[in-house]
Parts: C-alpha cells; structure tokens; sequence
C-alpha cells in the first residue's frame, strides 16, 4: 500500500484527492495533507489535515511524498527532507524543480530515490515519459511549444474575439486560468521553467532560468493582433530548443505562426508540443494545460510509474552547459517600441524594415539571441518582442552583418 502525504490542497491537491477515489487499482491512498490555513473550510475529512510538515516528513508509515504548493523555496525543503528521511517525491513545483534541478539530480543519486514531476510540464500531456521512453534511443533535433494554459488562452480571446489584452486577462482570473498576480505567466517564466526540465530529458543540458531569454506578453498591443491578421498570422506564446550546428538554442518568445504551423489552431487553456526527432520525424502532443483533473492526472501516472526513475538518456556526466545558446545565434525579430532609447536598446545586425507612425513604431530584423538578453536587461524591457517564422542562421564568426537605416514598412513579414 502507497501511503502518500500530500502537501497542499488547492486546485490539483482537490483533483488528486478525488482521482484517488476513482483509481483503486493504483493502491493508493492519502494519509495526511499538510495545509497553510486552518481557518480555510476543506470539503473532506477534517482529521486528514496537518498544519506541521514534520508530520509528514517524520512518519514512518508515509512512503511517498507528494508536494503540490506554490512555494518554492519550500517545496525544496519539503522534498531535500523526503529524500534524507527514505521518502521518494513526486513534484509539480517547476519553479522549484527549474532552480534546484542540479542539486536535485545529485540528491536523487546520492539517496537512490526517485524524484519525478510529470505534472510539472504541459498539464496533462505526456511529455516527459515519452522522451523518457519513446525518444531514448532517437536523437531528439527540435521541440516546440505552448506550455502555458493561461497565455494562450488570452491570446485565443486576444485574436477568436476581439479583446485587448487587458479584458482577456481578467475573463482568465475569473474562469480560474490566472492568479490573481499573473506575472509568472505573462512574462513567460511559467514555460522557461518547463522548457529548462525539457532540456534536461531532450537534450542532456542542465541550466539555470537566467540563462534562458524569455519574453512575455504583457506588452501586447491590438496594433501586434492587427499586424499579424494581416499577414494572415496568429500569435502564440512559444517555448523551443534546437540543434544548431555550434550547440543548443533554447527561449521561450512570442512568435508569429502562419496556419501551416502545427501550433496554429492549439486554442484555449490547451497546451500542444511538437517533437522532432532524426528517425520519428515530427510528432504532436496535445492536451489540457491547466485544471485540478488534467494536472492530477499527472500525479497519477508519476505514482503508478514510481519504481521507474528518470534515466535522463541524454543528460552527460558532468552537470554542466553543453554549448548551451551560442551568443551569436541569430533569429528574425519583431519589435514595437515606443521611444528611439527602446529602440537603441535592440541593437540589430540587420534591419530589414522599421516603421515610425504616430501612433506606433516597429521594426523588424537580424539579432542575436545575447542581445535579446541585454534589450531585456535595458530599456528594452517595455517593448513588445515577437519571433517571426524562419529558419534561424548564424553570424560566421569575425563578420557583421551591414545594418541598413531605414527601410519602409514590409508587404509581407517573411
């Protein structure tokens, strides 16, 4: 029998609570949740409740440990103290997992137990294990995709219905799909905390979330939705990392998709990733990205998978960045910027056209991913940054690429 104590009871920790009532066959059952808020009415079984997380971690009887909270620092405490006490862990925490993952990787070898997080990346969908064990033996060049429930389905609102941005973000805290503060979302480190357990189990590379360029939505205009309309384009929130022939690329930007784009029509709170593999060529995952049910169902799988740790088949020995994100990877960028130091701030080995109206100035270009990260880092921050489709090139090394002035504005944006 699998004793589980259960750290948290929101959402997920609701959803696994009743999934556990309908799967008997896992042989499975909660023994204590340790929760926050004693005042906080709960819809079960009073006595199940603990305020103490000693009285899970210290009891013998619970063999498995299951931290579904949204402290990361503590959910590292939790699982650090599981681990030296016998205990295996089962994580949703991607912050947490994101910026502990080296130690965690050392943690679980040196106790021999298993730390598995399924429900960390991509809601419901499958990802992990199918890299796990449908990929090992392939060599995975290329995965795509939109790993955030909440941004996509404010865009879905932004461009199926009309809305700003604004509007849309208030219809996803009332449904439920967005906190109340939407910052991990918006600004896109929601999915770089994916997208860097994805890097582990694809690619055998371990780094930190300041390595990974991001950039989120916040910034989105109905100029952007109208732009991309035009172009006969959508905008999705898009996590990627890929083979290049000097190492591995990996951000997560906005990006403009036409309809052949496997990501195109992923609506809604639906999360999708797209694998490419040498010999599996392109596959697609898609599923709920959000939801007590779909996330629980997750936990479920990591649970009836516990005998089999990650094997992390591509992961080398030492711990360390493999040519992770060579500074001079280049990719074609969209940028819509307010003032002439917003603009500065990108600074472009190639303008292909820049545009400055009344109302609102663009310009889109060549630059490389090491300046992206300093844009964002400066006065850049403000402005909204979208990937157009294309294939990424590199600089030959030694030579710069001319920069044109100015250019009027585009018919097409490929």
């Amino acid at each position: 029998m699998i004793q589980i104590g259960l750290f948290g009871y929101g959402c997920v920790g609701r959803g696994l609570y009743k999934a556990l009532q309908q799967t008997p066959q896992l042989n499975a059952t909660i023994k204590k949740i340790v929760v926050k808020n004693k005042l906080k009415p709960r819809d079960i079984n009073h006595e199940l409740f603990a305020y103490d997380k000693e009285e899970i971690l210290n009891d013998r009887e619970i063999n498995l440990v299951i931290e579904l909270i949204d402290d990361a620092d503590g959910a590292f405490k939790i699982l650090t103290v599981a681990l030296q006490n016998g205990k295996p862990v089962i994580s949703a925490n991607k912050k947490m997992l994101a910026n502990h993952l080296e130690e965690i990787l050392l943690l679980q070898k040196k106790y021999n137990l298993p730390v598995l997080y399924e429900a960390a990346v991509a809601g419901s969908i499958p990802i992990i294990r199918s890299i796990e064990e449908y990929y090992n033996i392939d060599t995975i060049t290329h995965i795509n995709g939109i790993l955030n429930g909440t941004t996509n389905y404010i865009l879905t609102q932004c461009f199926k219905e009309a809305k700003t941005f604004e509007t849309a973000l208030k219809e996803a805290q009332l449904k439920g799909f967005a906190e109340s503060n939407p910052t991990m979302d918006i600004e896109a480190f929601d999915p770089t905390f994916k997208l860097i357990l994805l890097l582990a189990h694809a690619f055998g590379v371990v780094v930190k979330p300041e390595d990974v360029l991001n950039f989120g939505i916040t910034q989105l205009t109905l100029f952007d939705i109208q732009f991309a309309k035009e172009k006969k384009q959508t905008i999705k929130l898009i996590a990627q990392a890929y083979q290049t022939d000097k190492g591995i690329a990996a951000y997560v930007l906005p990006k403009f998709i036409g309809e052949q784009h496997p990501l195109y029509n992923i609506h809604e709170e639906f999360n999708a990733v797209e694998i490419n593999g040498s010999f599996n060529d392109n596959q697609l995952l898609k599923g709920k990205g959000a939801g007590g049910f779909p996330t629980a169902a997750a936990v479920l799988a990591d649970i009836f998978a516990l005998s089999n740790q990650y094997r992390y088949p591509y992961l080398k020995q030492q711990l360390k960045p493999v040519n992770f994100i060579n500074n001079d990877h280049l990719l074609k960028i969209y940028v819509r910027y307010a003032t002439d130091e917003q603009f500065e701030a990108f600074h472009f080995h190639q303008i292909l056209a820049r545009y400055d109206g009344n109302a609102y100035r663009y310009a889109i270009g060549y630059i490389t991913i090491k300046q992206l990260i300093q844009a964002k880092l400066n006065q850049g921050k403000g402005a909204f940054v979208a990937e157009i489709e294309e294939t990424p090139i590199q600089i030959n090394s030694g030579v710069k690429i001319p920069i044109k002035n100015k250019l009027p504005a585009v018919e097409s944006i490929h």
